[in-house]
């Protein structure tokens, strides 16, 4: 890897530790309580009592902003690992049965693919009760496709492979196989997906916050704090403005992460990439007279 991805890769960690560090700590280092009201300190602005100032009701916008984070970053651990745990059971299926078996879990995916996600996620929480519990489960129960086509693509080259062949004259059975020899070859790809899956969930959660779907005040969210905040964006704009950054930032840093762990991990993807690029020309220029 050359300097650029080393970059990539060490920027992206930084923020995906920093974010999950700050959420982990958030209960201890939070200066006031993030449901509290404070109607003596309504749109302060930014100041050494409020570092990033007050909300319409006076609450801190520095303490909603870290509980907010461990809502993001729990509904992106947690929906993502649904999808993952789905996708993967699915594709190692597929991939390693072929036949009928093939056939009715990919025309499922097809089916789900022809959905747009999140108009499927809006109709499904628009009958359910908008708890974080159902938010989780909705966001991982429609977006494990790509997951389940990417573990079936590596299950199809993989049980082709001698290795596979000499575990099954062993006497090996499917199932010690798929978890034993080809699961764990299949792995890189469902890292990268997962990793990148985090910032779609992220956004996912923030979406619906942002849109009364979600995670319901007084309870801290970075979606449902930016809707608060259009109503004062004039006057009071760090309303907006933090829980903004907050999303592009984490966004930003786990897309950094799968980004650079997909050219880290798949070389042949990495072999592609660079074949691809013009090389530089090393040869003599005649002139004629």
């Amino acid at each position: 890897m050359n300097l650029r991805r080393h970059g990539m890769l060490l920027a992206g960690l930084v923020i995906v530790l920093g974010m999950s560090l700050l959420a982990l700590l958030a209960p201890w280092i939070v200066p006031y309580d993030p449901t509290a009201f404070d109607l003596d300190a309504v749109l302060m602005a930014p100041c050494s009592a409020h570092w990033l100032g007050t909300d319409a009701l006076g609450r801190d916008v520095l303490s909603r902003l870290l509980y907010g984070a461990r809502v993001s970053l729990w509904v992106g651990f947690v929906a993502v690992g649904i999808s993952v745990i789905i996708g993967m059971f699915l594709g190692l299926l597929a991939g390693y049965f072929g036949g009928w078996i093939d056939e009715i879990i990919m025309r499922g995916v097809d089916v789900m693919l022809c959905f747009p996600s999140f108009f499927l996620i809006l109709s499904v929480i628009a009958f359910l009760d908008s708890s974080l519990v159902n938010i989780m489960a909705v966001i991982g129960l429609t977006s494990w496709m790509g997951v389940a086509r990417l573990v079936r693509a590596e299950t199809l080259s993989l049980r082709e492979r001698d290795f596979i062949a000499a575990s099954r004259l062993a006497g090996a059975s499917p199932a010690r196989v798929l978890v034993i020899h080809i699961l764990p070859n299949a792995l890189t790809p469902v890292l990268v997906s997962a990793t990148l899956g985090v910032a779609g969930a992220i956004l996912v959660e923030s979406s619906l916050s942002f849109l009364g779907l979600g995670v319901q005040p007084p309870y801290p969210s970075w979606g449902n704090m930016l809707m608060e905040g259009k109503a004062t964006l004039e006057i009071a704009p760090w309303m907006s403005l933090y829980p903004g950054l907050a999303i592009l930032i984490t966004v930003l840093g786990y897309n950094l992460l799968g980004e650079s762990l997909r050219d880290l991990l798949d070389p042949r993807l990495r072999q592609r990439i660079d074949a691809g690029r013009p090389r530089p020309f090393r040869g003599r220029i005649r002139l004629r007279a």
